[in-house]
Parts: structure tokens; sequence; C-alpha cells
């Protein structure tokens, strides 16, 4: 059996695991990402962590051969380095991540955005497994995806593909004025559906601002808060919208729904397959929407795919 080490390398934390030809996961650690060090310390700290796997691995006959890696940051991939990345994770930007890890480690590797990453595992060994094309959207902190075709994800000319949260939605709007947009920009998608973006249009709106974050907004909700329920049903709305005009575009074999909010329960999910069934032309009526099903291995198993030849 040959074995390799995925990384999922966030924000806040950084998680690894051993996983065999097959997709199956050995052995994992986590530890926190060093995102106020720069981009050298965090190499440090996760080839350490991946180095404590390798032991780990081989004390039980498991010997790994190669790194993968899923990372916050748009990444690019042919030359291994980080092209951009916010201010989530200091000095992170330009770091050599595949060159600081193989002279580190002395081991090939490789490496994508985390979202790739994610989208990777689902297609390789979760919720998209064994379709030729999967669309992977989530839905959490941010709104990422992936465009999946036979086990490799469209990366774009840029490395840019796959920025989903970052294109129109008629419903990022609030009293004639376009939201603002993480990215700078205005009127975007994640605007409206993102985690974050519940609770700040709850907050707009008049709600109490007792509650602290979308968790609270989500339990407000259930207890018949109708404000809550109405920013959530614009929010999934505006989330159904999105994908639903990707898949129009992409016409995929299968979509997968992943992050908090698609976790979050029937409140969301129906709200959001609702809008997105909407959208839909005529032929693609039945495309299947799933949720993910890996949960916070996926990443790590899409990243081992990267430098496993399955």
């Amino acid at each position: 059996m040959r074995y390799v080490v995925g990384v999922d390398l966030g924000g806040t934390k950084t998680a690894a695991g051993v996983v065999a030809v097959d997709g199956s996961v050995l052995l994992t650690e986590q530890i926190p990402t060093l995102n106020r060090d720069g981009g050298e310390a965090i190499l440090d700290a996760t080839a350490a962590l991946i180095a404590s796997l390798i032991e780990r691995a081989a004390a039980v006959g498991a010997i790994v051969e190669a790194v993968g890696v899923g990372s916050a940051g748009v990444i690019n991939a042919a030359e291994g380095t980080v092209i951009s990345a916010t201010d989530a994770i200091v000095g992170w930007t330009g770091t050599p991540i595949t060159a600081g890890l193989t002279a580190r480690l002395g081991l090939p590797s490789a490496v994508v955005n985390d979202v790739h990453a994610h989208a990777l595992g689902e297609a390789w060994h979760g919720a998209g497994k064994g379709a030729s094309t999967a669309l992977m959207v989530a839905f959490g902190t941010g709104v990422g995806g992936s465009f999946v075709i036979n086990g490799q994800p469209v990366l774009g000319a840029h490395f840019v593909g796959g920025h989903v949260g970052h294109f129109a939605s008629p419903l990022a709007i609030h009293g004639g004025t376009a939201l603002p947009c993480s990215c700078g920009h205005e009127g975007h998608v994640e605007a409206i559906a993102s985690g974050p973006a519940i609770h700040a249009a709850y907050l707009r709106n008049g709600g109490s601002a007792s509650l602290p974050d979308t968790r609270a907004v989500f339990d407000s909700a259930r207890a018949g808060d109708d404000l809550a329920l109405s920013v959530i049903a614009i929010a999934a709305a505006a989330a159904g919208q999105a994908v639903g005009g990707l898949i129009n575009i992409l016409d995929p074999a299968v979509v997968v729904v992943s992050g908090g909010l698609a976790d979050a329960g029937e409140l969301w999910w129906d709200a959001m397959e609702a809008a997105l069934r909407a959208e839909l032309l005529a032929p693609l009526a039945a495309v299947p929407v799933v949720r993910a099903s890996l949960g916070n291995k996926a990443a790590i198993v899409g990243a081992a795919s990267l430098v496993l030849d399955h």
C-alpha cells in the first residue's frame, strides 16, 4: 500500500493526515496555524507536523512518499507558491510552499487552494464519488467553490478559478445600495450569502445586538424570530440562485454543497435548494444536489490526491 500526507492549511488551524492510495485515512494530527508569524514559521511548523505523522506512520509499517497541501490563499499550483492571501495569515503572500516543504522534508510535494482540495476529496471519496464532473460550492465564513473534471480541479489561467462568491447577486443590496463585499467590490454573492453576511443583515435590519453571531441568528429563527427567519431565507435564496446559475453554465453531473451553512439544517437547505431548482434550465432539472459527506477530512483526502496516482 502506498501512503502520502495530505495537509489542510487554513487561517486558524492546520490539519494533516496519512492517506493511503485507496483514500483511507490512517492517522491525523492538528496544530494551530501560526498566522501572525510569517510564511517561514508556518512552513517550519507544518513540516514538523508532517514529520511527526511520518514517524507515527513508519511505526505501523506505512512509509510516506510525498506530501499534498490544500492551502488558504490564491495558489500558483504550477510553481507551488502563494500568489495572494488575506491578512488572516500575515506574510503568507509569496511563500514557496512546495519548495519550502521539500527542502525541509526531502519529499516531493504539491499544493492547491484549500477549497479545491476540499472539492477533490469530495469528488474522489465523498459525496461526488463516481461522477465525471462535480461542482462543489461552500457557504461558510466566505463563499468558495471548485469544478472538478475527471479528478482535476479547474484552476483557471491565473489560478483564481473557484471564487464563486465574487459575482453579482441581485439580492446583495440594501436600501437601493449594493452591499460591500470582502474582496473590496460590491454586490457580490458573498456579501449576502455567507455566514457573517447573515449576522450583518440581521443587525442591519434592526435585529438585537445581543445576538453575537450567525449561530445565534439561526437559534433565534428556530424560536420563531421573524426577522431572523427572513434574513436566513434571503441569504439561502441568494446562495441557491448563485449555484443554480453555475449549474446552468457548467452542467455538472453532481453538485456538492458544503460549509457551515450547509450543515445548519433544513431551515437554510430547503430555501437554498428551492431557489436553486427555480433557476435551472429544463434539461438540468434532475441534477443531484447533495451535502458534502467527508467533513473535516475532505481537504486532507483531496490534498493527498494531488500526489497519488489513483
